[in-house]
């Protein structure tokens, strides 16, 4: 089955975050073992904004209402990469009339 596309681009400024996924040992005298865990050890987190008109902003919370933070979803990030994404959080207002500000986090996952 294939994933639903989020198709809307983000305004300019969206951060991305990566946190490696590493098993760390400390021994005495300072010595210090590293191993990366899994085999997907550097997912993405982006925190992204959108400013749009109402039937936009519309459209994209109802995307993120349909997902419901479990479903997961395919976007291309600022940097042209592809991946598999869930958003878990979101926030929604007006920034002013007509212009409606979404913030979100997406969060890398990797599924088959």
């Amino acid at each position: 089955m294939s994933k639903p596309t989020f198709t809307w681009t983000p305004d300019l400024g969206a951060q991305q975050s990566i946190t490696p996924s590493v098993t760390q040992t400390k021994f005495g005298d300072g010595y210090e073992l590293r191993v990366a865990r899994g085999i997907n050890t550097q997912p993405r987190m982006w925190n992204v904004t959108f400013s749009k008109g109402p039937n936009e902003a519309a459209a994209i919370l109802d995307f993120f209402e349909a997902r419901a933070g479990v479903e997961a979803f395919s976007w291309t990030d600022p940097f042209n990469k592809t991946g598999t994404y869930v958003c878990r959080q979101w926030n929604s207002g007006q920034a002013v009339f007509g212009v409606y500000s979404i913030t979100a986090t997406f969060e890398q996952v990797f599924e088959y």
